[in-house]
């Protein structure tokens, strides 16, 4: 029985279901009437009326005002959590008897009453890409931290047992690909903007490019996450080169690197839920298979962070520069320097050992490399392989990092130990590429002082 099959035969049921349980409404429901079949939905035992049900709320959901979509969504936070009474009695069960048995019960009383409903709105046809979109709009709520919070628990926690690696579907995207599809990589591109079809059919159609992506058996034709490869003859630098109009192909058969330039996610509904570590290394796999000569697995990648980063560090005249840094970088601040052949030269050092602290020494809150895109790779057990101040002149790249991009090396041999370097021990594995260009923070004047004082 094919998938396409099985749902024409579970939106029919559904019809039938509504025709002789509820009539069809002529204006949208309002939340309370929703909320009110939720609870039915979760007292329901038949399977074909629950079928209804779920779809009517899915529907009704989508057919309300932005503010009742917001009270619809509290609702759900506010009105389906754990049972309080069968909570109570299994935590008083357990501690009168901590067995096995009794701390199943537990969890079960536990669990929010919400994930089984939605586990329940998932069985109507097209469920699961409508709870997609209904966390999209969940992320959206200016308090989505605060009273939403408990309900984005549950989305997040069904969405990563749903979403898991064994359902998706590696599929390659090229010039052949369903229109419907290649429309939506043009709308879903998130790194480098693909134009028009023209520019997508040079990313796509040449022997020496390549896109993956992945998808789930029930979003039918809406990629998950896809990646743009350029086959090439040795590691870039830019992304100019890789992108222009008039570039000439070579052939496949001659390229020793595999080089990752955009990496795209597609479905903010499933932000958070990772999926790209495993499409790098399925690519890797695949692409191995097809080329044995390649030897490199890199990626050319924008540093979204530094230009902000920069901007601070100097605000504070912080000690991760020195002054003769600080001083330089003011020339950022010259009209058009990224054409200036001596504004380039310049500060192309000066921009370098910044870098080499960006990655290497600024830290978030946790500890973390304050980049999102250097912890993506570093936790995938890349490694920091090069810095390239003028890798991205274009507006976007200039606006967001000064023109930085930066590669990062995939060696399948590597990868497991440069994971656990950076999980548990929070190490930035990087090159001596890198590495040359870090310098220790200048100390402050006072801790000079200290020194010099008598003891």
């Amino acid at each position: 029985m094919t998938g396409s099959f099985l749902g024409e035969l579970i939106q029919t049921i559904a019809d039938r279901g509504r025709a002789w349980i509820a009539p069809e409404r002529e204006t949208p429901p309002s939340p309370t009437h929703l909320l009110r079949l939720c609870e039915a939905l979760l007292s329901n035992r038949g399977e074909a009326s629950g079928v209804r049900l779920a779809q009517e709320i899915l529907i009704g959901w989508q057919g309300l005002t932005a503010g009742d979509q917001r009270a619809f969504l509290h609702g759900l936070a506010a009105q389906f959590g754990p049972d309080a009474d069968a909570l109570a009695k299994a935590i008083a069960a357990y501690q009168a008897a901590p067995t096995p048995a009794g701390a199943t019960r537990l969890h079960i009383a536990a669990e929010a009453r919400r994930q089984e409903l939605l586990r329940r709105l998932n069985l109507a046809p097209g469920g699961t890409l409508a709870l997609v979109r209904l966390r999209e709009k969940l992320l959206d709520q200016p308090d989505g931290s605060g009273d939403y919070a408990a309900l984005d628990v549950d989305l997040t926690h069904l969405f990563t047992s749903w979403f898991n690696r064994g359902f998706l579907v590696l599929r390659t995207i090229d010039w052949k690909t369903p229109a419907n599809i290649l429309e939506k990589i043009i709308r879903y591109e998130a790194v480098h903007r693909i134009h028009d079809w023209n520019d997508l059919r040079r990313r796509l159609e040449p022997e020496d490019r390549r896109c993956f992506g992945f998808f789930h058996p029930q979003l039918n034709d809406e990629p998950l996450i896809f990646v743009e490869v350029a086959l090439t003859r040795a590691i870039p630098d830019a992304i100019a080169p890789l992108l222009a109009e008039d570039r000439a192909p070579i052939p496949a058969r001659e390229a020793t690197t595999a080089v990752f330039y955009s990496i795209s996610n597609c479905q903010t509904g499933l932000r958070g839920i990772s999926f790209g570590n495993f499409l790098i290394k399925h690519v890797v796999e695949t692409l191995s298979r097809e080329f044995p000569r390649l030897s490199n697995f890199v990626t050319l990648s924008p540093v979204p962070g530094f230009a902000g980063w920069l901007a601070r560090t100097r605000q504070e005249n912080s000690d991760l520069l020195t002054a003769e840094d600080h001083a330089a970088l003011t020339l950022l601040e010259t009209p058009d320097w990224e054409s200036q052949a001596e504004s380039r030269k310049a500060l192309e050092p000066v921009l370098l050992r910044a870098a080499a602290a960006y990655f290497l020494d600024a830290k978030d809150k946790r500890g973390r490399p304050v980049d999102p895109v250097a912890r993506f790779h570093l936790g995938n057990g890349a490694r920091l392989e090069r810095l390239n101040p003028f890798g991205d002149l274009s507006a976007k790249g200039l606006k967001q990092a000064h023109g930085l991009m930066v590669n990062y090396l995939y060696r399948p041999e590597e990868i497991e130990r440069n994971h656990e370097a950076f999980a548990t021990l929070g190490e930035v594995v990087a090159a001596p590429a890198v590495s040359k260009w870090r310098q220790a923070p200048r100390r402050s004047l006072g801790d000079r002082l200290r020194d010099l004082a008598p003891s």
